[in-house]
């Protein structure tokens, strides 16, 4: 395990205080759980972006075969 120093906020150590002592959990147990969420909506991020470039690269190239499948469909 790694040790941080680290600056957080008055109001958001005072919020996250509050609720941490409604909780079974010690602090340090509250911000790793919400680093590792927030990693998580991250990654989910960074794939939704190279997945939106991805899908534009091959959208004209997408667009010209369905094209060419829907002239097959007419041809009979």
């Amino acid at each position: 395990m790694k040790t941080l120093s680290l600056k957080i906020d008055d109001s958001i150590f005072g919020e996250t205080e509050k609720i941490i002592s409604n909780m079974s959990i010690s602090r340090n147990r509250y911000i790793n759980e919400a680093i590792a969420h927030y990693n998580t909506v991250q990654r989910r991020k960074i794939i939704e972006m190279k997945l939106s470039v991805e899908s534009a690269l091959v959208k004209d190239d997408s667009m010209r075969v369905l094209e060419d499948f829907e002239r097959i469909d007419y041809v009979d």
